[in-house]
């Protein structure tokens, strides 16, 4: 009953017009400088490039609070070891009153000691931050940026120059890890 209804029909039917179709030169240059030129549309773009925005900011930001990190850490270090010093440096007045006016002396020398190890590590922190690794990783991201000025229309074709940023990135960021064990 339903079987003549659900089978394919074999009879098509294609209808011709008896007359030509005209388009009008308008049309015509139009889809063929789109198929020229394929371009993406501004909306788009404007979508792409706020997001790779988003992403250098982001990427940008985790570096900052990585560097604050670290700031901190030093900062505690250096906290702790002044107050073991200080705590040493208790019993060593107890012990230099007794001694005299070379007691003061000797607290002076360990003071000026805090400050140049001091000094030495600011120095280290700021030799890590400038170092080779550091500037490769800005030179990478500086190479982003200018890719994605140069292909202002076509910033996919910058994926090479984003993944050697990443990459070298992750590769400061391994070494620092490593370096804290």
């Amino acid at each position: 009953m339903g079987a003549s209804q659900s089978s394919p029909q074999q009879d098509e039917k294609v209808f011709t017009p008896d007359t030509s179709l005209h388009f009008s030169e308008d049309v015509v240059n139009q889809l063929v400088d789109h198929q020229a030129s394929p371009e993406i549309p501004h909306e788009r773009q404007v979508t792409l490039d706020a997001h790779i925005r988003s992403r250098i900011q982001s990427e940008l930001s985790h570096l900052q609070q990585e560097e604050e990190r670290v700031r901190e850490e030093i900062e505690r270090a250096l906290e702790k070891e002044n107050l073991d010093r200080e705590r040493g440096m208790a019993g060593e007045e107890s012990a230099s009153e007794e001694a005299g006016p070379a007691g003061s002396v000797k607290s002076s020398a360990a003071l000026m000691g805090d400050l140049e190890e001091l000094r030495g590590k600011i120095e280290k922190y700021h030799a890590r931050q400038n170092s080779e690794e550091l500037s490769a990783v800005r030179a990478k991201g500086e190479e982003v940026v200018s890719c994605y000025k140069s292909h202002p229309t076509t910033t996919l074709d910058c994926w090479k120059a984003v993944e050697e940023f990443r990459a070298s990135v992750a590769q400061v960021e391994q070494r620092y890890v490593n370096s804290l064990r």
